[in-house]
């Protein structure tokens, strides 16, 4: 029998100051995110970053936290519900950081009798520090508590045809409205180390600007370009004009280059010089967390505001987007067919 576990980033459990310091915990101990080693992440992260940041991330999530909990738990909530009508076999919900948990999903699974889970990472782009570290958890949790279950995952869906088309009519929806100068494709950033640890070839990546427009098959796990790939894709689907658009990336941490160019900069250069309209869309997530909600809807606002912009909107993840459940939903029945 199969079933289905969606996987998205996490939350804490709610924003005080203890729950978020637990769940940054969890989050910047994963080897996978910081990829320091063990001693080294142990002391940057419980004895630094521990000790100062819960109190501010806190603050942060207090901006942008609803009444119902958690935004992101609360949209990857509805969008299951929706995913569930529109398939037969049973599907569940789970968080990478925090609950619920991995294996709480998969046990929920194996309650009802499943056998074959597909699991989905909710992130179109592969990256060493979200698709990677779920799958290798899931398989982890399965092999030592489940080892009875078979367990696949549907690969990075950045250039799917039909993810690509449901994008952009969510964003051609808010285009409409805003008529911007500018669309700005803010990507989750990375450190540039992580691009070339994820290289399996092992000498195409060196993150210049042919590398990424280089056929080669170290496109299969390279998060750049398959950022660069999803706004070319969205820009060819929408028709946009050149130079009326283009991509950065936010959500640095520590000293080390990350992808560039940084989100932060570049927004407040194009008000320097002269944008006055500007609207950013967030596609590494397909749904609204604190980094959507607050440090680009609120934080990135005001500095461009603030630098001489005048309007300044956040287009909408696909949250729970009726035609993203649909997406979904004919992914995992054709999955099912299939096998």
């Amino acid at each position: 029998m199969k079933g289905v576990l969606l996987v998205n980033l996490g939350s804490p459990n709610s924003t005080s100051v203890k729950d978020v310091k637990k769940y940054l915990g969890e989050f910047l101990m994963d080897k996978r995110v910081i990829d320091l080693p063990y001693i080294s992440r142990f002391l940057l992260v419980k004895g630094i970053i521990l000790n100062t940041r819960p109190k501010k991330s806190a603050e942060a999530y207090k901006k942008i936290w609803w009444k119902e909990g958690s935004p992101l738990i609360v949209l990857s909530e509805r969008l299951l519900k929706k995913v569930q009508q529109e398939t037969d076999l049973p599907v569940e919900l789970a968080m990478r950081y925090g609950n619920p948990s991995i294996k709480n999903g998969i046990e929920k699974l194996a309650n009802q009798g499943i056998t074959e889970i597909l699991l989905i990472p909710l992130y179109p782009q592969f990256a060493m520090a979200t698709t990677e570290t779920i799958v290798v958890l899931a398989n982890k949790i399965v092999e030592k508590h489940f080892s009875h279950i078979k367990l696949t995952h549907l690969p990075a869906f950045y250039n799917n045809e039909s993810y690509i088309k449901v994008l952009s009519n969510s964003i051609k929806k808010e285009l409409d409205i805003l008529q911007p100068e500018h669309l700005l494709f803010s990507y989750h950033g990375v450190p540039e180390r992580h691009i070339k640890k994820s290289d399996i070839t092992k000498s195409h990546c060196k993150i210049d600007n042919s590398c990424c427009n280089t056929p080669s098959e170290a496109h299969k796990f390279c998060y750049r370009h398959q950022c660069y790939e999803t706004t070319k894709l969205v820009a060819k689907q929408l028709n946009l004009k050149e130079n009326t658009f283009s991509t950065s990336f936010q959500s640095r941490l520590g000293r080390d280059p990350w992808l560039q160019p940084y989100t932060d900069q570049t927004i407040d250069k194009f008000a320097k010089n002269g944008i006055k309209n500007l609207a950013v869309v967030t596609p590494a997530f397909v749904s609204d967390c604190l980094e959507t909600l607050e440090e680009i809807g609120i934080e990135a606002k005001h500095s461009f505001i603030q630098n001489g912009g005048k309007h300044f909107a956040t287009i909408p993840c696909l949250n729970d987007n009726n035609q993203w459940a649909k997406t979904l939903s004919k992914w995992i029945n054709n999955w099912n067919s299939k096998n």
